[in-house]
């Protein structure tokens, strides 16, 4: 299957947009699970990272055409509950 130079141009700037937000998006985990593990008690400041990392993932999700589905976990209280394991495997060792 042959694109039109528009055609092509379109698909190559969806490409980058997506890249952008998957970017973005592990940007924003990484910088939650750097908070959680290396700050404990700064409630506030996950709070705020989960909601942009909420956003960011709902982004993603609509970019590469996937619905929104009602009953799923938004991934900040997923990326939550890992942090929370990682801080007790954490503490664990160093028992």
């Amino acid at each position: 299957m042959r694109y039109s130079r528009a055609e092509y141009a379109k698909i190559l700037a969806l490409q980058q947009e997506v890249a952008r937000a998957e970017a973005d998006y592990q940007r924003l985990r990484g910088a939650y699970l750097e908070v959680a593990r290396a700050e404990p008690g700064h409630e506030v400041a996950l709070a705020m990272i989960g909601a942009d990392m909420d956003r960011a993932h709902a982004r993603l999700q609509a970019l590469i055409g996937l619905p929104r589905l009602p009953f799923t976990h938004e991934p900040s209280a997923v990326v939550r509950r890992e942090a929370q394991r990682m801080a007790e495997q954490e503490t664990e060792e160093n028992r």
